[in-house]
């Protein structure tokens, strides 16, 4: 089977991701509607100009010389509200986005001719455990929507949830499952659009943040945890980071404060951490720990939970906002009528199937805690790792 690998490292510095910098890394794609200019000081074009002024013309009119930089100066020099007339409401989302119908995530381009319609597509896993595993969990999916929607549908291998989010923010992927801490990131800075969620005949599924410690460890509640060493996942990561944050300081304990963060990177280095006695807790997704015990990496009783929140939604699966409209109509439907295998089934913990997700609603209990954790979700410095 062909596959793509991204070139990103596991652990590797994320790409610079800020809103209105003129030197940040990643590229957007070219079919994205309404990308700024961006800032330029309009007095260093000026200078430039100047200096342009000096320089002998040899029959040539100055005025061809300075033209294209006056115009670039005029450019500058525009108001915002004049940029942004083309898109009477953004929200959250990034200045190249618009979302007209205040739905929350961002509109297809309102000119056709921008919409992708690809002759493959891409698929990407947000990687959460052994990332070869779930690419060959996956593939049944893949086969299914090259079946559905007529058109090859492959696996693109990522190493870290950050590539995964920059695959789609460059339009490297047409979808793909994120954890979820990543999606109100993804929606936001990527343009993502979340349509499905696992589930099972009864409805969506969920998980919870779960705080484990060694069975021997003398911790039975959050505020045992002051003065140890507690193994957060990253950053952006929901049940291992935002939502302590959030949450924990209602239970007496306040991350950073009475204990000490650690990142490990990813759940499940979070708690092989704990086992190992690198940290003494960590606030990891249980349905990770559950897959974790399931594989026999983990041992019955070898840990304990001593603290439980309440459920988030599991994840979604998203596609780029600017497919071609029967496309991504052809791709939700496909989606949703797919049914898991039995071995996905397993892994996902009794999950067979996708339901249809509505982001503004499915995802306020995550983009509040986000809210109350401190962690912006529409700008970063480093993107996400998961949730």
């Amino acid at each position: 089977m062909q596959k793509d690998q991204a070139q990103t490292d596991a652990g590797s510095v994320a790409p610079r991701i800020k809103r209105g910098n003129a030197s940040r890394t990643p590229l957007f794609s070219p079919n994205i509607e309404v990308c700024p200019l961006p800032p330029v000081p309009t007095k260093s074009l000026m200078n430039i100009s100047l200096q342009f002024s000096t320089l002998p013309t040899r029959g040539l009119r100055r005025s061809a010389l300075l033209a294209p930089l006056l115009g670039a100066v005029t450019i500058a020099a525009l108001p915002l509200a004049v940029m942004a007339q083309a898109c009477p409401h953004r929200g959250d989302l990034d200045e190249v986005f618009c979302d007209r119908d205040k739905n929350m995530v961002a509109d297809a381009p309102v000119d056709a001719a921008k919409r992708k319609n690809p002759s493959a597509l891409l698929m990407s896993y947000t990687p959460q455990e052994d990332n070869q595993a779930y690419e060959r969990l996956w593939q049944p999916y893949l086969d299914h929507m090259t079946q559905c929607t007529g058109k090859r549908t492959r696996f693109f291998s990522v190493h870290s949830p950050a590539a995964a989010v920059e695959a789609m923010r460059s339009g490297r992927i047409n979808l793909s499952t994120l954890s979820t801490g990543d999606t109100p990131f993804a929606v936001n800075v990527a343009g993502a659009v979340p349509f499905a969620i696992r589930g099972d005949a009864k409805g969506p599924t969920t998980y919870h943040l779960i705080v484990l410690v060694k069975n021997s460890s003398p911790i039975k509640t959050l505020k045992d945890l002051a003065g140890k060493r507690v193994a957060h996942a990253a950053p952006s990561s929901n049940s291992g980071n935002l939502a302590p944050r959030a949450l924990f300081p209602a239970e007496g304990v306040t991350p950073d404060k009475d204990y000490k963060v650690l990142y490990s990177g990813k759940h499940d280095a979070s708690v092989a951490g704990v086992q190992s006695g690198d940290y003494d807790a960590a606030a990891v997704a249980d349905d990770v720990y559950d897959r974790m015990l399931q594989r026999g990496l983990v041992k019955p009783n070898e840990l304990r939970v001593v603290y439980r929140s309440k459920p988030f939604p599991n994840g979604s699966m998203v596609m780029a906002h600017d497919l071609d409209e029967e496309l991504a109509k052809k791709i939700a439907s496909c989606t949703i009528s797919w049914r898991f295998t039995p071995e996905l089934t397993k892994a996902f913990q009794g999950a067979d199937r996708f339901w249809p997700l509505s982001y503004a609603k499915d995802f306020e209990m995550v983009r509040q805690v986000a809210k109350f954790s401190g962690q912006a979700i529409n700008s970063a410095t480093t993107a996400p790792p998961k949730r």
